[in-house]
């Protein structure tokens, strides 16, 4: 494959071996591995253990290793490691160590990206699908476009991620004057996204994709859905950063590969449908309810909110 493809790895080796499975056997040209530091002396191990698996490369391979030797975060070493890797490629797919992509999901970037090249109307290629719970979602097409960049497997461009500001320096300028309420036009999710992209600059969230949707949003930036699920994320549970909930629907999605050659949409126009129904299930009011309700529950009393929290869980 000629597409270089960038793999973020940290503290999982098995998780971050099924992945590396599978990239292994599209064989990249150019692999650009990114990794975090250990948190602690007895993390340092399954780091070590799971930076060793790039040893396992066998093939005519330019391998570029970013590694951090002390822990950076995810919010920090995510963004500072693909500056580093735009600032080496002009595209690339990117891949996280707890994202199961089917071998489709590189075919299908590596055309989109080359494709979609020089239209500054798209910023993201995604590999989720989720309108598996959606009975009316219809296309015959490939993929459709939407407002809504995921980030469990994922591909851009270097021009794309020039736009990408980690701590989102326009934010109060385009939240004053409401630039950015206009382009997201649904007043609840743009109520969401204020309370979260608040909480991004103020730094109270060690994350780093909420960014990303601020700048694909703000930029009018499409990102393109494939129209089957292309990754699968295999990582919830108690040690993952954010994703602990191993009940959650979003948790191991089946994989489906999508069939060649593509069937590309005849217009431009989003999917808004398809979106409206990410927003609920995805960013729905459980989850606005948390950002505005909960946080105060929590600091005040940590008892209520864990009771709260799994009630919220259990009907998830």
């Amino acid at each position: 494959m000629e597409t270089p493809v960038i793999f973020m790895i940290f503290n999982r080796p098995s998780l971050t071996q099924r992945v590396f499975d599978i990239i292994k056997q599209v064989k990249p040209k150019k692999l650009l591995v990114i990794a975090d530091g250990p948190r602690n002396e007895s993390e340092k191990l399954q780091c070590d253990k799971t930076r060793s698996i790039i040893d396992q490369v066998d093939w005519d391979c330019e391998i570029l290793k970013n590694y951090s030797d002390t822990n950076m975060g995810c919010k920090n070493r995510i963004s500072s490691g693909l500056d580093w890797a735009f600032n080496t490629v002009d595209r690339a797919i990117i891949i996280e160590n707890d994202c199961l992509p089917d071998i489709s999901f590189f075919k299908f970037c590596e055309d989109l990206l080359e494709k979609y090249k020089d239209d500054t109307g798209i910023m993201h290629i995604g590999g989720n699908f989720f309108q598996h719970r959606n009975t009316n979602f219809k296309s015959s097409d490939s993929y459709y476009f939407s407002n809504i960049p995921h980030i469990w497997g994922w591909a851009t461009w270097s021009r794309a991620w020039k736009l990408y500001d980690v701590d989102m320096k326009k934010w109060p300028e385009v939240k004053v004057s409401g630039e950015i309420k206009l382009k997201i036009k649904n007043p609840a999710v743009y109520e969401y996204w204020e309370t979260v992209w608040d909480q991004y600059y103020n730094k109270k969230i060690d994350s780093w994709d909420g960014q990303w949707t601020f700048a694909c949003i703000l930029n009018s930036g499409l990102s393109i859905t494939p129209c089957t699920n292309l990754v699968s994320n295999i990582g919830f549970g108690p040690e993952a950063m954010h994703t602990k909930n191993d009940k959650s629907i979003f948790s191991n999605i089946p994989l489906k590969p999508v069939l060649f050659p593509l069937v590309h949409p005849k217009n431009r126009s989003v999917y808004s449908q398809a979106d409206d129904f990410t927003w609920r299930q995805n960013f729905g009011i459980n989850r606005l309810l948390r950002q505005r309700l909960l946080g105060p529950i929590r600091r005040k009393f940590p008892i209520l909110y864990s009771f709260i929290r799994n009630l919220f869980r259990k009907n998830r």
